[in-house]
């Protein structure tokens, strides 16, 4: 299973001199911008995150002791893999920032292959265990005071961003094609109505019972149209 097997930091730490051939690269076009975040995609242990912190400060001291003067970008992670969720208190002792990529998130969470016809009838972002995972990597991190964004098809749902805002998600990140309904949606909102919305969904026994609750919500305000081919 290719989702599964040699990706992201994988394959970069497998080897590192393509890693340092790219971090070299990005620092130095970071040279005068200084706007640079990096992120590492598909982590999975806090060993992961050791190696490649060391990596990247390596080659930052290195362009310093050439004379080149980058500044130290940024440095994020991936959450989408449920062990990751599981680490939140010691990655967020060692990144700046965090995005949940809910697309693998939730394949793995529910071992769904949502690319298998067979099974992926069974992949749904708003299962009660992915809002739960979701709404606990928001908290830790933000215990931390370290800023969380999500990726993925949840992101650009205008009924599950409501819920994300509600659960205190710092940014969402969508195609342009999502962004005036879920524009249209979290507008018709006060942020105390997403976060109850968000809490009731977090005590739900089912993805189906949280879209029902949610589409309740939205034709309240005559904006069910907006979603309703994705409620079931």
């Amino acid at each position: 299973n290719p989702f599964l097997g040699w990706r992201g930091i994988r394959i970069m730490l497998d080897h590192p001199e393509i890693f340092i051939t790219q971090i070299r690269a990005l620092l130095r076009s970071n040279q005068y911008a200084n706007n640079m975040k990096l992120m590492l995609p598909m982590i999975s242990d806090v060993s992961e995150v050791d190696e490649a912190l060391a990596i990247i400060k390596k080659v930052y001291l290195e362009l310093i002791e050439e004379g080149i003067d980058v500044p130290m970008p940024s440095v994020g992670i991936m959450i989408e893999v449920p062990s990751a969720v599981h680490q939140m208190e010691s990655f967020a002792k060692r990144v700046d920032f965090f995005s949940i990529g809910s697309n693998d998130l939730t394949q793995y969470l529910l071992a769904v292959d949502r690319n298998n016809k067979q099974v992926a009838g069974l992949y749904d972002c708003l299962h009660p265990s992915v809002l739960r995972s979701i709404k606990y990597v928001i908290d830790i991190a933000h215990q931390h005071n370290k800023p969380v964004s999500i990726c993925g098809e949840m992101a650009g749902d205008p009924a599950s961003a409501l819920v994300l805002i509600g659960m205190g998600i710092d940014s969402l990140s969508m195609s342009t094609g999502s962004l005036l309904r879920v524009k249209c949606v979290i507008r018709s909102f006060t942020l105390q109505q997403a976060k109850e919305l968000a809490d009731a969904s977090l005590t739900c026994e089912s993805a189906s019972d949280i879209r029902a609750m949610l589409f309740n919500a939205l034709e309240d305000v005559k904006l069910s149209g907006l979603v309703r081919a994705g409620i079931q």
